[in-house]
């Protein structure tokens, strides 16, 4: 007999992939999800875009009866529902609190009296801050870059004598630096899931998931990807604006390998021991914002467009952060598959 998955936040953007590629595989998938009109507009419909054997429950994951209906013959959860966006956590924090920590209590105590086989709970590589750099004796986890540095537009991260430090893969043994609302958050769904897991036999696996893009996301929210954003501003003739100086490096994963990489935590045995049950799921390659606009551009026919760099910051963003996959490779057997280049492509044509 097949097992039956439910996804919560399953009509979103991993979450769509995610239920596809679990299709796929021969699993049954129902997901809870309660269509946001942020990220899914006025009407409540369900997306086009979520595949017709997905069994689809309206429903707030912070509402117990709508949790205990959904866990209904299930026998594996992914936990996705979340509010997602760093600068809107800032201003709104008691949605994201509640959404984020109350939803994921609700969900954990419901669990107790109900466990499954194996609960999957997406994570974030915003709980670390910047990530891992090189010292002279040995990697190091620096501060985040204070107000003064940032005015004086010196962008790049320094040791104590002034030096420029390199940045290096970030391993999932690094301590989180928790620089706002939404971090917090994702820290203590992890935190929250793992704990209750090891409390009521659950075996539990955190997927700390890096800088995601690809299709299905939603273009009307203002907190959605960076690429789905430069790549809408190409489209309609516009520079893609970037901050500091573009030289910034972070790690971008099509959500394809995303969706494989969480079905490869629940199929692989040892996925929910190894690493604390932490995994980090990227491309473990970085990329500079100048970079990925030009590649952008390039994807959506517009290559004489060059990126605007406003020089402008934001309090609170990191300079540089990639993945270290090796944890990936050796427990799930995780290799990502989409190169860069034909992910934008594809994501350039089902934007237009």
């Amino acid at each position: 007999m097949r097992k039956r998955i439910l996804i919560t936040g399953g009509a979103g953007f991993i979450g769509s992939h995610l239920g596809h590629e679990l299709l796929k595989h021969g699993y049954g998938v129902r997901a809870l999800d309660n269509l946001s009109p942020q990220v899914h507009g006025p009407s409540g419909k369900r997306p086009e875009y979520l595949d017709p054997e997905v069994e689809l429950m309206v429903g707030d994951v912070r509402d117990a009866e709508a949790v205990v209906r959904a866990l209904r013959g299930v026998d594996v959860v992914y936990h996705f529902a979340a509010a997602v966006g760093v600068g809107q956590s800032m201003y709104e924090i008691e949605k994201y609190t509640s959404i984020n920590n109350i939803g994921t209590a609700v969900l954990l105590e419901t669990l107790m009296k109900r466990p499954v086989e194996r609960l999957i709970v997406a994570s974030s590589m915003s709980i670390y801050g910047e990530g891992l750099y090189a010292g002279v004796d040995g990697p190091v986890a620096v501060p985040e870059r204070g107000i003064e540095q940032l005015r004086a537009h010196d962008w790049e991260v320094r040791d104590a004598r002034g030096e420029v430090l390199l940045p290096l893969p970030t391993p999932e043994s690094k301590t989180p630096t928790l620089s706002s609302v939404y971090a917090l958050s994702k820290y203590d769904q992890e935190r929250l899931c793992l704990m209750a897991g090891r409390a009521y036999g659950i075996p539990t696996v955190a997927m700390r998931f890096f800088n995601v893009y690809g299709t299905n996301q939603a273009l009307s929210n203002p907190y959605t990807g960076v690429l789905a954003i430069f790549a809408a501003r190409l489209l309609n003739g516009n520079a893609p604006m970037i901050f500091e100086d573009g030289y910034q490096q972070r790690d971008f994963v099509s959500v394809k390998d995303i969706a494989r990489a969480c079905r490869l935590a629940l199929e692989a045995p040892a996925a929910a021991g190894r690493g604390g049950g932490v995994i980090n799921v990227g491309s473990g390659r970085p990329y500079t914002i100048r970079q990925i606009a030009t590649r952008m551009a390039e994807a959506v026919g517009k290559p004489r467009i060059g990126p605007e760099i406003t020089g402008k910051y934001r309090v609170g963003d990191i300079r540089h952060c990639y993945a270290d996959i090796t944890l990936a490779r050796d427990v799930l057997g995780y290799e990502p598959r989409v190169m860069l280049d034909d992910g934008l492509r594809e994501l350039a044509e089902w934007l237009e």
